[in-house]
């Protein structure tokens, strides 16, 4: 039976997932596969903590160019994350003819465009499922279930960490800091959870999501980028009493050969599918013209989970070398030829509806003075709240408004910030809700 050499470069959490399937699965996988395969070396600066895998004797080592050199190797799978030397060790396996499984969608998103152009030189498959949504298989079901579609927008929950944050403010009343350490005690965030947080890596995964979608080169420069520090338990309140939950989305729409491409805090009613996902699951709604609007649902990182789609990619590889063939698949969804520059709309050209909270002080006037700044800039609202607890001497002022351009709605809030009877700056939040438009 034909054997097939793999090498791992890295072996933190997912790569020791990793290495567990292939080595604990390995009658399943070559039952499947029709080859065996064959773990020839883990590769990792530490060898010395228990990774709970027998690895065979001398398979486990700490010179990861002995890997990516090894000309008896077919398969590198790239798990040590980050742009620096995971970037190194991947161009140098495909210089030297290896075939490449990553799930490092910062990479990806930053370097993707140098790294497949190489590949497609080298004629070599680099496959990436796990990079976007973990277990879910959102990479295949856009670039092979979905083939025939046009698909017009995608919106998920991309980021479990900000989503089990925001589950936990919304249903204990906590603040984001509470929330925050408790997600840090679980194990859900990083020491330094600023990737997460900030909408960073859900930013990377929406922009490989939209070049595979619209047949584009990758744009994260583009991409908008605001994350969930500020957002309250009362912010959660107010949304929820007009009928909607507050979710760190990943928006992109492609339209009249213009592309959104957008994360932020959004509100969204509570029939939204999205809506309901609380903790650490991932999803992602796809609507395209064929099949209407279909729903992934899964854990989105983990070592197990993360570690299933790797294998996905690596056995999809396997086969394509049994066959003698190479990129049956083309990794962006588009032949080469076909991929196109398609420019990202400016967030300040965005039109939607928004939900503007401010703190102001209870005199007579406020309302209006507020209402006329957002009027003199086009912003016309569907309703006003006024609430009557105070905070530091200041009452909240709700406000949802009808469908207002971004550009407009940054200059009055500007000039309501200004104002002496608000006492701090402004919450924003744009809402999604295709019943208002």
């Amino acid at each position: 039976m034909r054997k097939i050499n793999i090498g791992l470069l890295g072996c933190g959490t997912v790569g020791t997932g990793v290495a567990k399937l292939l080595i604990d699965n390995r009658e399943l996988l070559t039952a499947r596969v029709g080859a065996h395969l064959n773990l020839k070396w883990v590769a990792d600066i530490d060898t010395e903590t228990d990774r709970g895998v027998r690895f065979p004797d001398g398979v486990f080592i700490n010179e990861a160019q002995k890997v990516v050199n090894d000309p008896e190797i077919d398969i590198v799978i790239e798990m040590i994350g980050g742009e620096g030397i995971a970037k190194d060790f991947i161009f140098k396996a495909i210089e030297n003819g290896k075939h490449i499984v990553t799930a490092n969608k910062a990479l990806l998103a930053g370097h993707g465009n140098k790294l497949f152009a190489a590949a497609a030189q080298k004629g070599v498959d680099l496959t990436f499922e796990a990079s976007v949504g973990g277990c879910m298989p959102t990479i295949k079901s856009i670039r092979e279930s979905l083939v025939a579609n046009h698909i017009s927008a995608m919106t998920g929950i991309l980021n479990g960490t900000c989503n089990y944050i925001l589950s936990k403010i919304g249903d204990e009343g906590i603040s984001f800091q509470e929330a925050l350490a408790e997600a840090q005690k679980q194990g859900y965030a990083e020491a330094d959870p600023t990737l997460d947080v900030g909408g960073f890596d859900t930013a990377h995964k929406i922009a490989i999501l939209t070049a595979l979608a619209y047949g584009m080169e990758i744009n994260l420069e583009d991409v908008y980028v605001e994350g969930i520090s500020r957002i309250t338990p009362l912010d959660i309140e107010f949304a929820e009493q007009f009928g909607y939950r507050i979710k760190l989305l990943a928006i992109s729409k492609f339209e009249n050969d213009r592309v959104e491409a957008r994360v932020h805090p959004t509100m969204i009613p509570f029939d939204n599918l999205l809506a309901s996902i609380k903790g650490t699951v991932n999803a992602i709604t796809v609507s395209a013209d064929a099949v209407g609007d279909i729903l992934l649902y899964g854990h989105g990182a983990g070592m197990m989970p993360t570690a299933s789609a790797v294998l996905s990619d690596i056995v999809d590889i396997a086969r394509n070398i049994l066959s003698g063939t190479v990129r049956r698949v083309p990794a962006l969804s588009y032949q080469r030829e076909n991929i196109r520059k398609i420019p990202i709309l400016p967030i300040d050209d965005l039109v939607t509806h928004y939900y503007f909270r401010f703190s102001a002080l209870d005199r007579p006037g406020v309302l209006s003075t507020i209402s006329g700044i957002l009027g003199k800039y086009g912003i016309s609202l569907q309703s006003v709240h006024q609430k009557g607890r105070k905070m530091n001497g200041a009452v909240p002022v709700v406000m949802l408004s009808h469908l207002a351009k971004e550009a407009d709605v940054k200059c009055a809030l500007n000039e309501i910030n200004a104002l002496d009877v608000v006492s701090s700056e402004a919450v924003l939040i744009r809402i999604e809700n295709e019943e208002l438009e």
